[in-house]
C-alpha cells in the first residue's frame, strides 16, 4: 500500500492512512468511532460523514497519521464496534479522493484580476463577488487545494472553509452492507 510515511518525536514510522467505515446512521455513532481514535492518542486529519444510497447507512471517511501497528489495532477494533456494518482502508494511490474548499479574498481593483487568473488555474468557481470580496470554491485533491492557498496567501483571504476527505476506490470494488465485496460488471458477464 502506498501511503505517507513520516517520523514522529520518537523516531519511529507514521503512516498515513484513509479509512472508509460504513456504519448504522444513528445518534451517537460518530462519538463511539471517533473515540476510539482519541483514547490512543490519534488526532483525525480529516473526518468526514454522510448518508449512503440507504439513509440507514452513513460512511465515514476518516484520515489519520500514527504508527502503523497502533493504526491497523484501531481497524481491527472499529470492525467491532456494534454500530459498524463494513471497514476498509483505501490505498491512496487507487481511490478518488476529493474535498471542498470555499476561500473568501479581500481585494481591490488592482489586485482582483490576478486572484480571479489564480482562481482559473485551478479550475476554482468564483461563487461571490462583492466590491471588496471574491469568494472561490475548488474541488479537488488536497495537493490541489493546498497548491491554490499557497498562491492566494499572498493575497488577503478573510475566511475559509474546507468539508474534509472524501474517498471511493476507483474500478468495480466498493464497500458495502453485507461485505467488501467486488461487483461483477454487467457488460462482462453479457
Amino acid at each position: 500500500m502506498s501511503t505517507l510515511k513520516s517520523r514522529n518525536k520518537n523516531g519511529t514510522g507514521t503512516k498515513q492512512r484513509i479509512v472508509s467505515v460504513l456504519v448504522e446512521n444513528r445518534a451517537g455513532t460518530l462519538s463511539r468511532v471517533s473515540g476510539l481514535f482519541s483514547r490512543r492518542g490519534f488526532n483525525i486529519d480529516s473526518l468526514t460523514v454522510g448518508e449512503t444510497e440507504d439513509a440507514s447507512i452513513s460512511r465515514m471517511t476518516i484520515a489519520v497519521t500514527g504508527e502503523e501497528r497502533i493504526l491497523e489495532q484501531i481497524v481491527k477494533q472499529l470492525e467491532k464496534l456494534v454500530d459498524v456494518i463494513a471497514v476498509k482502508e483505501l490505498d491512496r494511490d487507487s481511490c478518488l479522493r476529493r474535498e471542498i474548499m470555499l476561500v473568501k479574498i479581500g481585494v481591490n481593483e488592482e489586485n482582483r484580476p490576478a486572484v480571479l487568473e489564480i482562481a482559473g488555474i485551478f479550475r476554482a468557481r468564483v461563487v461571490d463577488v462583492s466590491h471588496a470580496t471574491i469568494t472561490i470554491e475548488a474541488t479537488g485533491n488536497m495537493e490541489k487545494l493546498n497548491g491554490l492557498l499557497l498562491l492566494l496567501r499572498s493575497y488577503s483571504i478573510l475566511e475559509l472553509a474546507r468539508t474534509g476527505l472524501v474517498a471511493l476506490e476507483r474500478g468495480t470494488s466498493v464497500l458495502s452492507a453485507g461485505s467488501v465485496e467486488t461487483l461483477k460488471l454487467k457488460n462482462k458477464e453479457q
